[in-house]
């Protein structure tokens, strides 16, 4: 479990508690924690009974209604207590990138061809710009009544971050067509020495046939044998 979606049941718990696990899995669906929490609405119970466990929650009664499934109501325990105070002092003062698999991507961009990036980042821009707008309804006109307030801050921190990648999408592309950079569909003779599109030096060097020196590496010599006698 990670330490976003422990601080985020373990609060919600806190704010309600005693709390049915269905309530707190509402509460966290309210917040559209699915969108910005990495956290399923099915993980949710699971997180429960986890914390419950690790000795952070306590079950502290259980009641059917009818023929519905049996409801358990949770609390803190102190030690739930502590670590909730902990994780949100952590989330606060640490400031740690989002885990992103765009930035993987970027790293084999060559391995693409030039033109193929190009509608690609078009494509990405569009669809940034069809959330900020889908974010800034959600911040101005949205329906508040049944949402805790701090979730208008959350969508505000949102659109900031995906606001980011238009403008360096937007120079990526520019780059892109301005013939910065190697790709897959450039003739070889473009590339550097010793690359070529989509590998690298390093790839290069690897294939290099067994007994013969790799590029950029004096060949060993073999040691002297004393003499003897």
């Amino acid at each position: 479990m990670s330490s976003s979606t422990r601080l985020l049941v373990l609060g919600v718990v806190r704010i309600f508690q005693p709390v049915h696990g269905y309530d707190v899995r509402r509460e966290l669906l309210s917040w559209r924690a699915e969108e910005w929490g990495n956290i399923s609405p099915g993980s949710i119970y699971n997180a429960l009974k986890s914390l419950t466990r690790d000795r952070l929650l306590e079950v502290v009664g259980a009641e059917q209604v009818g023929g519905r499934p049996e409801r358990t109501t949770y609390q803190l325990t102190s030690e739930g207590e502590e670590q909730f105070q902990s994780l949100l002092r952590d989330a606060w003062w640490n400031v740690r990138p989002p885990i992103d698999p765009l930035m993987t991507a970027v790293s084999f961009m060559s391995a693409m061809p030039r033109h193929e990036l190009r509608e690609v980042l078009k494509h990405r821009i569009a669809q940034i710009e069809a959330q900020r707008a889908h974010l800034k309804f959600a911040i101005e006109g949205h329906r508040f009544e049944s949402t805790p307030e701090h979730v208008r801050e959350m969508f505000r921190l949102m659109e900031a971050r995906i606001a980011s990648e238009i403008a360096w999408a937007e120079a990526l592309s520019r780059a892109v067509t301005d013939g910065e950079y190697y790709f897959s569909d450039d003739p070889v003779a473009k590339w550097p020495p010793g690359m070529h599109p989509g590998g690298t030096a390093g790839a290069a060097r690897a294939k290099a046939p067994a007994g013969k020196a790799k590029p950029g590496k004096s060949p060993r010599k073999a040691p002297r044998r004393k003499k003897t006698g």
